[in-house]
């Protein structure tokens, strides 16, 4: 499902609020929790992201050598 600007907004004001129910164009979601909301924020995004041929957030793993 392409997402867009508008829906993303509405989920970022509703996380932004507190409010775990989400409506949007005659739907609504109720998510469990914040911590749902805003992965369902970064997913979007991502997808967004991909989508328009931006690269998402980069992510690294740290080493360690002991000397």
């Amino acid at each position: 499902m392409p997402w867009t600007q508008p829906e993303l907004d509405a989920l970022k004001k509703a996380y932004a609020t507190g409010t775990l129910r989400v409506s949007f164009e005659g739907r609504s979601v109720e998510y469990g929790s914040a911590a749902d909301l805003l992965s369902r924020i970064r997913i979007i995004e991502a997808e967004m992201a991909a989508q328009s041929g931006r690269a998402g957030p980069k992510r690294s793993l740290a080493s360690f050598r002991k000397g």
